[in-house]
C-alpha cells in the first residue's frame, strides 16, 4: 500500500510539471501569430502571469518548471535572431536573465500566498470543529472535559490570530526588504516601489484593523466596552466611513441615499462608524464585481435612525441569518463565496450597536436579491447641549 501511494505521488506531482510546460507552451501558441505586433516586453508579462498561474495552481517547483520553460520559449520565438536559441545581443542576456529572476520570483511569491492561504482555511476549520465540540462538551461530559476541550480552542484560537498577523507582516517585510536592497531596488521601476509601498500601507492598515477588532471584541464580551458618546449628524459618520472603505468599493457602483431631515444623535462616532465599514466591507466581498451597493440612512419609527447596507450578490438563506452574528462562525454551502477574514466582523458589529440600545438583522436586498443588512439606532437620551447645537450651526 506504501508503494502504491508513493508511486501515486510521484505521477501526480509529472504530471503537475507536465501541465506547467503544457501551460506555458499554449500561452506560446496563441502569442506566436500576434508577434508581428508584440513587443518582447509584452511577450515576457504575458509568460510571467502563465507562471503566477502555474503556481497558484501547483506550486514552486512546477512553477520553476515554467519558468525555465518560459525562458526557452521567450527566446526561441521572441528574441533575435528568432528560432533559434542563440543570443546575440549582449542587451538579451540582460532581459533573459532579467525575466528568469522575476518569474521565479513571482512563482515563489504566488505559491507561498496559496499556501497561506489553504493554511488559513485549514485553521479555520479546525477552530469550527473545536468550537462544536466544545459544545457538545458542556452538554454531555464533565466539566474537566470541557475545560480540555477549551484550552484546545484557545490554542487553535491563538494559531489562527498569529496567523492573520503574520500574514501582513510577511508581505510588509518582503516589501521593505526589497525596497531596502540596493541591487533589487535598482532593477525596480517607479511603478514598482509605488505598488510595494501600497501593499506595505494596505497590509498595515488590515493589521490594524485586525488587532482593533480583536479588542472590541474581548471589551463586548467582558461587558468593559466603553462608548464616548457625541451629538453628531449621522451622515457626516457615513461619509467617514465611505471615505475610509473607498478602497474596498472601488470595484462596485456605490448607491448612497441619506434622508435630508435626519435628526442629530448621541453615539459613539468611531464605533458606529466601524461598523458601517464593516458592512460596506462584507457587501463588496460577497458581491460580483460591477454590481451595486447600496447604502441608505433615514428616520425610523419611534425617534430612530435606521441604516441599511444592501449588495446584489447571491444572499443568505434564513436559516443562517442568526448564527452569522455568532463569533467565528463560517458559512459554508451556500453558493456565496469565503474570502480570508476570521468570522469576527458582524460579531463586532452586533455588540456595538446593541451597545447603543440598538437592534441589527438581516434581510432579503432589493428586489429579492442579494442582502440587506439593517441597524437601528436610537437618537439619544437628553437634549442637545446648546453650545454644541451652536458649534454645529457655526460650522
Amino acid at each position: 500500500m506504501l508503494l502504491n501511494y508513493k508511486r501515486t505521488t510521484v505521477l501526480a506531482a509529472g504530471s503537475d510539471y507536465l501541465r506547467a510546460i503544457i501551460g506555458i507552451a499554449l500561452v506560446v501558441a496563441l502569442l506566436v501569430p500576434f508577434k508581428s505586433h508584440l513587443n518582447s516586453t509584452t511577450a515576457s508579462l504575458l509568460l510571467l502571469l502563465a507562471v503566477q498561474f502555474v503556481a497558484r495552481q501547483y506550486g514552486s517547483l512546477p512553477a520553476l518548471v515554467a519558468s525555465l520553460a518560459g525562458v526557452l520559449f521567450f527566446n526561441y520565438f521572441f528574441l533575435p535572431p528568432i528560432y533559434t536559441l542563440t543570443i546575440a545581443d549582449p542587451e538579451n542576456w540582460i532581459a533573459l536573465g532579467a525575466f528568469l529572476i522575476t518569474a521565479m520570483t513571482v512563482g515563489e511569491l504566488s505559491a507561498r500566498a496559496r499556501r497561506r492561504a489553504d493554511e488559513a482555511e485549514a485553521r479555520k476549520a479546525e477552530i469550527e470543529r473545536l468550537y462544536l465540540e466544545l459544545q457538545e462538551a458542556f452538554k454531555k461530559a464533565s466539566y474537566a472535559e470541557a475545560l480540555k476541550q477549551s484550552e484546545k480552542l484557545k490554542s487553535a484560537l491563538l494559531d489562527a490570530v498569529t496567523h492573520d498577523i503574520r500574514t501582513p507582516l510577511t508581505a510588509i517585510k518582503a516589501s521593505v526588504t526589497t525596497l531596502l536592497d540596493e541591487e533589487g531596488s535598482a532593477r525596480l521601476d517607479a511603478g514598482d516601489k509605488r505598488e510595494m509601498l501600497e501593499v506595505i500601507d494596505e497590509e498595515s492598515d488590515r493589521l490594524t484593523h485586525f488587532v482593533n477588532g480583536m479588542i472590541d471584541m474581548a471589551r463586548i464580551e467582558a461587558g468593559e466596552m466603553r462608548l464616548r458618546r457625541l451629538w453628531e449628524p449621522i451622515d457626516e459618520i457615513i461619509c467617514s466611513a465611505l471615505e475610509r472603505a473607498e478602497n474596498l468599493t472601488r470595484h462596485h457602483h456605490l448607491k448612497v441615499e441619506i434622508d435630508k431631515e435626519l435628526p442629530v444623535i448621541k453615539v459613539d462616532p468611531r464605533a458606529i462608524g466601524e461598523v458601517i465599514y464593516t458592512l460596506l466591507d462584507n457587501a463588496a466581498k460577497y458581491s460580483p464585481a460591477g454590481t451595486e451597493i447600496r447604502l441608505t440612512a433615514r428616520r425610523g419609527v419611534e425617534d430612530q435612525v435606521l441604516i441599511a447596507v444592501s449588495d446584489q450578490g447571491p444572499g443568505l438563506p434564513v436559516e443562517f441569518r442568526e448564527r452569522v452574528f455568532d463569533k467565528f462562525y463560517r458559512i459554508e454551502d451556500t453558493g456565496r463565496r469565503q474570502p480570508s477574514g476570521t468570522g469576527l466582523g458582524l460579531s463586532i458589529a452586533k455588540g456595538l450597536i446593541e451597545a447603543h440600545a440598538g437592534r441589527i438583522r438581516l434581510e432579503d436586498g432589493d428586489a429579492g436579491r442579494g442582502l440587506r443588512v439593517v441597524f437601528t439606532l436610537p437618537v439619544g437620551d437628553d437634549e442637545i447641549p446648546q453650545e454644541n447645537e451652536e458649534g454645529k450651526n457655526n460650522t
